[in-house]
């Protein structure tokens, strides 16, 4: 028998139905704001606050909207409220074009650019570049999730699609500067791969601050002690896994391999430091799909710079 509360057991089977519900539509999502942000690691944070949002409407709706498109629209939304926040261009002048503007099939070259190719679009052309091409969306299916009209979708995807040829090439960040700071965060990301890879568990809960804080992305989240129950579920499971350190985004995450039979997917781990102690994890083993779009760099080939 379930020790919660039974209000609170209702609304966690309330919340797993929802996330069973919009499982097959979250790496869209993420696909879908990961290039609008030019940044995996902000396209789940937005696909999380969609989420969110989302279950809260339908918390307070009386029916079920078509799933799909109103997530999209959602995020759509909560991904153009995170550009104003970063401060980036969100507009650019539409022309009139004829009817027949955009209908152009999808251009390869789309397909294959890389995820910060995108940030050289405006954001309305990036959106419909992506929703199109990228996520095979019709031009109403277009419309109805960025609240443009059918001839601003139009336009839109005719000047992206020639910008972004334009700017084919991946822009990758660089890697952070050499310094003093940075050379300490590297020893310390390194000493807590080796004692990872080791299995040393205690001596990895002892690099933990009393108050640190674990975000087992879309799935929990751990405060204080709680967290050092966090190594005994990988203690199972360390045999088929090794963590190296990488760049990502132009800045140092932890990679995570599958070393196994049967491998689980590569994922990523995010630390910050209080000194010599973990402040806190972020841990995106729940959602392996971010990897796919991701550009993670060994520590050592990111240190040599893009080869020429």
């Amino acid at each position: 028998m379930s020790d919660l509360d039974p209000s609170l057991e209702a609304l966690s089977q309330a919340r797993a139905k929802f996330m069973e519900l919009v499982a097959e539509i979250r790496p869209d999502l993420h696909r879908y704001c990961a290039r609008l942000t030019g940044s995996v690691i902000d396209g789940e944070d937005i696909v999380q606050e969609t989420l969110a949002k989302a279950y809260y409407q339908l918390s307070m709706s009386v029916e079920m909207p078509e799933l799909r498109p109103w997530l999209f629209r959602v995020a759509h939304n909560a991904a153009m409220d995170f550009l104003r926040r970063s401060e980036r261009r969100l507009a650019e002048p539409v022309d009139r074009l004829s009817d027949s503007a955009g209908a152009a099939a999808a251009d390869p070259d789309v397909l294959r650019a890389a995820l910060t190719s995108f940030l050289s679009l405006p954001a309305r052309q990036r959106s419909a570049v992506i929703l199109k091409d990228v996520l095979g969306f019709s031009l109403e299916e277009i419309a109805a999730a960025t609240g443009m009209t059918l001839l601003a979708v139009k336009s839109a995807l005719v000047r992206g699609r020639t910008g972004l040829q334009e700017h084919a090439q991946e822009l990758e960040p660089p890697a952070p500067p050499p310094g003093e700071d940075r050379r300490q965060r590297l020893e310390k990301l390194h000493r807590y791969v080796g004692l990872f890879n080791d299995a040393n568990w205690d001596a990895l809960r002892a690099m933990l601050a009393d108050e640190v804080r674990l975000d087992l992305v879309s799935h929990r989240a751990l405060h204080g002690k709680e967290v050092r129950r966090y190594y005994t579920r990988y203690a199972e499971v360390i045999g088929g896994l090794r963590l190296e350190v990488a760049i990502l985004e132009g800045r140092e995450v932890i990679k995570v391999v599958g070393t196994g039979p049967e491998p689980w997917p590569t994922y990523f781990m995010l630390l910050e430091w209080d000194g010599d102690k973990v402040r806190t994890i972020r841990d995106f083993r729940y959602v392996p799909y971010i990897a796919a779009g991701a550009s993670a760099r060994p520590l050592e080939a990111a240190e040599a710079g893009p080869a020429s």
